[in-house]
């Protein structure tokens, strides 16, 4: 069963809020967009798992001047779903440091949540043109 265009809204609303969640460190909605058992494998560090791990990961970010999202493909089934994307933000390293541009891609997979929701159970990113 291929996605429903409701279930494609759902996958890009989560995808829609991630830049504001990281921005404004809203970390406590974590819970909503990634499932108990989530993966992040992030470059060059070791796999992150669990949404307390996920949050305190993220939270570690610099501040972010910007953040950009943009979802390039969305497919799978009724249950599994995949989206690939591309991101850029501008990331201050410290306090009156010039913000610096990092660019990259990502590929998550999502799961099908018996409330319609499409929770983030993989998540791997990294910087490149």
């Amino acid at each position: 069963m291929a996605l429903s265009d409701q279930d494609i809204r759902a996958i890009r609303d989560v995808s829609e809020r991630f830049p504001g969640i990281m921005m404004n460190k809203r970390f406590d909605e974590i819970p909503s967009i990634y499932t108990d058992d989530a993966v992040v494998m992030p470059p060059d560090h070791s796999p992150v798992t669990g949404r307390q791990g996920i949050a305190e990961f993220l939270g570690s970010f610099p501040p972010m001047k910007t953040f950009e999202n943009t979802v390039e493909e969305i497919d799978g089934d009724g249950q599994m779903a995949y989206v690939r994307g591309r991101f850029r933000m501008e990331i201050v390293p410290e306090p009156g440091a010039e913000p610096v541009v990092e660019e990259g891609q990502y590929i998550e997979i999502r799961k099908k949540q018996p409330d319609g929701s499409w929770p983030l159970t993989h998540d791997i990113f990294n910087p490149g043109v």
